[in-house]
């Protein structure tokens, strides 16, 4: 008994400190990263405050700059699953709440949907992810693929939901007997993203200095002072030259964390992990 007291001692900073999820300040956006413009987020709440009001559904948009400063998940998967029951998105009875994630400098992003959908929805959240979000976040435009993707699953999902409507399939752009060729391109191209996200350390040492245009920028992410529960954390994001004295530093806010259950004044739904990610 005194082994096993012992060990819970010295276990029970790492319990106490498990998922640590951070703390929801709005129910329509929460927008930690400062990818959104003032005009952005008005319109974003309107539109989902809106979408509350009538349908009951809440769907709610967050950004992040990193995923890892929160929860040590083994995927963003798994992460965005957590936080989504960690907040308690959606009714409880129907379980019909939605999670818009965006994480800027982990080049991830998910729609995570309650588990009161039926899975087929998976279906149009990914065309929503591949057609109209992952393209702009590509070139740059991530205020403008939050926007446009959450309106789209405003409309494609929560409000066909809502009406007890089935998921619209997307339309399709080739015929049945290139059916195979594209299942065989799509599976490749998803091992490319898997090794590409591998890689992404190795692939940072070949960038390219803006000043003396030699390779090999370092890129460090520095905690200046820790989230907590009561009060945010700060860090800084560093860019350096090793060749040059060419170095570059912006700040970052780490929102505050939470591990209570319950989701605040969401209303206590669950997912059991359905949706779509994208990578970019």
């Amino acid at each position: 008994m005194r082994l096993l007291a012992a060990v819970l001692m010295m276990l029970w900073p790492v319990i106490a400190q498990a998922e640590p999820y951070p703390a929801p300040a709005d129910l329509a956006v929460n927008d930690f990263a400062d990818l959104l413009s003032p005009e952005t987020e008005a319109r974003l709440g309107g539109a989902l405050d809106t979408l509350r009001a009538e349908t009951g559904i809440e769907a709610t948009v967050l950004t992040l700059t990193d995923r890892n400063a929160y929860d040590a998940a083994p995927s963003l998967e798994a992460f965005a699953t957590r936080l989504f029951n960690g907040w308690g998105i959606g009714d409880a009875t129907r379980n019909d709440g939605i999670l818009i994630l965006g994480l800027p400098e982990n080049r991830e992003m998910r729609l995570e949907l309650g588990a009161g959908y039926n899975p087929e929805y998976d279906i149009p959240a990914q065309d929503i992810v591949n057609r109209v979000m992952l393209p702009a976040f590509r070139e740059g435009r991530m205020e403008a693929g939050i926007e446009e993707g959450t309106q789209e699953v405003i409309a494609q999902i929560a409000l066909r939901h809502a009406a007890g409507l089935a998921p619209e399939a997307p339309a399709r752009k080739a015929d049945e007997s290139g059916g195979k060729l594209i299942a065989l391109l799509v599976g490749a191209g998803m091992v490319v993203l898997a090794l590409r996200r591998r890689a992404a350390g190795l692939l940072a040492r070949f960038r390219r200095c803006p000043n003396c245009h030699h390779r090999g920028l370092r890129h460090e992410r520095i905690t200046i002072r820790a989230a907590s529960r009561d009060m945010a954390g700060q860090g800084i994001t560093r860019d350096s030259c090793p060749t040059c004295d060419w170095r570059q530093e912006r700040s970052h806010t780490i929102p505050r964390r939470s591990s209570g259950r319950g989701g605040g004044s969401f209303g206590g739904g669950r997912s059991s992990g359905g949706g779509a990610s994208g990578r970019w």
